[in-house]
């Protein structure tokens, strides 16, 4: 293919992801679900599974192998623009003395999941080879159960966002345990990974895992007041100091993705260490451009994930596996995101909402169960199960967080109507840190 006809190919598809991907989206508000919903059903959609099977030739004319580099590299570039958004966005000091509460609840919302699905996995064995799944490695049980453990901090970030829970407890305090869970994760998934045999990188384990621990004390220790003193100091022009902290979150997630931690890890880290303004605000001007950016691009990464998703025909054994599958994924990160929050303090309400907003799953399960079945952790059929239950998963979140909310709601109606009844929460579900009013319900 020559240079003139990749550039043609390259736009063509480009001009496609963007109408499609983010008409989806608009489609996806349009019924009560989240933007990145609909964007990742258009990922899916564009994909060898289903515009592949449909029209073949139309797909090959629109996504050949030739510009595969071209639409991953902007896939990337918009998920670390985003995950360092994010980070920059979040403000553990809402936490206050919650801080022990996001370890707790990250720590209980990973291990039982874990436990659960690697019991299921032993339990289920005789199931799992309907499914074309081999004898079960000790690093295949592992797996089963990172499957069910993970939360995509990207699909939580979004729909924290567009149901009015940033500025509140419960959505800080989703996304920070997520944040936490999704270290925790990929960690075991790394070590996983390895014992798979897809761990051929020039570093062993251990000396990675410590890397990780060292850049992670530098970022934290060095390079925020290496930035402040930047940024505070020297009052450089807006576009410079935009492209020199993106710049910085690109570096942070080439090392976390050379570690075996993916690059997210890294771009979150980079938002979190990035200082405020002087007031404590955040800056409107390093702000505003990376929302503006990382939207228009996001829809790319969800292409790029499809491009790995087949969703085949579906046997008896295979609806029946999705079934059990996901009702578990949804009760035990529930749960126990729920058990976690509600001992550390939260009421009912904002630790149901927690526990909601921990079980979607969407992109990070997508990435680890395309590494997994690289890795030959998974068959093709199981792995396709799996990507149901992620999928159905992150669905159901917001209808599930629309129930929490009419639960409050009818709660405090009926302590209000009740008999004898003096004091009325005064509060409305989710709490927020700066005002007892509601965050508002419309996305930014």
């Amino acid at each position: 293919m020559s240079p003139d006809t990749l550039v043609t190919h390259f736009l063509l598809a480009s001009a496609l992801i963007l109408a499609v991907g983010h008409g989806a989206g608009w489609l996806a508000r349009r019924l009560k679900q989240p933007y990145i919903v609909g964007q990742l059903a258009a990922g899916i959609a564009l994909g060898p599974s289903l515009l592949g099977s449909v029209a073949p030739g139309s797909y090959h004319v629109l996504f050949p192998k030739e510009i595969g580099t071209a639409l991953t590299g902007l896939a990337q570039f918009g998920l670390v623009i985003f995950l360092f958004a994010v980070g920059y966005e979040l403000d553990l000091k809402v936490l206050g003395d919650r801080a022990r509460t996001a370890v707790t609840v990250a720590l209980v919302a990973f291990l039982v999941p874990m436990a659960v699905g690697s019991g299921a996995a032993l339990l289920f064995r005789e199931q799992l080879r309907a499914l074309d799944m081999p004898h079960l490695s000790p690093a295949m049980v592992v797996f089963a159960g990172v499957a069910l453990s993970i939360t995509a901090v990207p699909v939580l970030t979004a729909i924290v966002r567009e149901n009015g829970l940033a500025s509140t407890v419960p959505g800080v305090l989703a996304v920070s345990a997520a944040g936490l869970l999704d270290v925790i994760g990929w960690t075991v998934l790394a070590g996983t990974l390895l014992d798979g045999g897809s761990g051929e990188r020039a570093l062993g384990w251990p000396w990675r895992a410590a890397l990780a621990v060292g850049f992670t004390a530098l970022m934290l220790v060095a390079a925020r007041p290496l930035l402040r003193r930047l940024l505070w100091t020297t009052r450089m022009e807006p576009s410079l100091r935009l492209a020199l902290l993106i710049g910085f979150a690109f570096a942070s997630a080439c090392f976390t993705q050379f570690l075996g931690l993916h690059a997210i890890c890294g771009a979150l880290l980079a938002g979190v260490v990035c200082p405020r303004e002087q007031d404590g605000t955040l800056d409107p001007d390093l702000l505003q451009p990376l929302h503006v950016v990382s939207s228009l691009l996001l829809p790319f990464f969800f292409v790029y994930s499809g491009q790995s998703v087949a969703l085949n025909s579906m046997t008896a054994t295979g609806w029946s596996a999705l079934l059990v599958v996901t009702v578990l994924a949804v009760v035990t990160k529930i749960g126990s995101g729920t058990v976690a929050a509600r001992l550390g303090g939260l009421d009912r309400d904002d630790a149901r909402t927690v526990g909601v907003l921990l079980s979607a799953r969407g992109l990070t399960e997508l990435i680890a169960l395309n590494a997994g079945l690289q890795a030959g952790l998974l068959s093709e059929p199981f792995y396709t199960v799996l990507v149901f239950m992620a999928l159905t998963t992150t669905l159901l979140t917001q209808p599930l967080l629309i129930l929490v909310r009419r639960l409050a709601h009818h709660e405090q109606r009926r302590l209000a109507d009740g008999p004898g009844t003096i004091l009325v929460r005064q509060h409305p579900t989710p709490h927020t840190v700066d005002s007892p009013e509601p965050a508002p319900g419309e996305p930014r």
